[in-house]
């Protein structure tokens, strides 16, 4: 059993919540959300707001909460096998309600399918928040190119 070992990133000016499902082995290996170099999440983020790529936590921090972003996953502990989500059991979800009493968010987005079924399964009942579901940036998800990417996540734009 594999616990969450990074804290969500929000702050009481955050407007948009990005759930993924659970942290990649790369992600646990360097401490903070998509850590791995080919997953086009900072990327990707980096072009729609027209900055650059943030490199060092600090820095993706800093741009998630400069542009009003909270980003958590659905999952607080899970059964894996490396980082597929296919392998995902054992579930507990986690609590989602210190993050969203703390910032007045207004739309939440999951990143992949599975998370939002899992988000859908764990959390709905709980929150009663409907979530928009987005293409996984992860370098698995190859049949969805960079720019298909961009204008399908064009909708977390204020």
């Amino acid at each position: 059993m594999l616990s969450h070992p990074i804290a969500p990133v929000y702050d009481g000016r955050s407007r948009i919540l990005i759930l993924g499902s659970f942290p990649s082995a790369r992600s646990r290996e360097t401490g903070f959300f998509y850590g791995h170099p080919q997953n086009r999440f900072w990327k990707l983020l980096a072009f729609l707001y027209g900055q650059n790529v943030p490199v060092s936590i600090a820095e993706k921090r800093a741009f998630l909460l400069s542009n009003r972003l909270a980003l958590w996953d659905v999952i607080a502990s899970c059964e894996i096998q490396g980082s597929s989500d296919a392998s995902i059991s054992s579930v507990t979800a986690n609590d989602l309600s210190p993050l969203l009493n703390a910032a007045p968010i207004e739309k939440i987005f999951t990143n992949g399918k599975t998370a939002d079924a899992l988000y859908k399964k764990y959390i709905l009942p709980r929150t009663q928040r409907q979530t928009v579901c987005l293409p996984s940036t992860s370098p698995a998800n190859a049949a969805w190119t960079f720019d298909r990417l961009c204008s399908a996540w064009r909708v977390i734009l204020p």
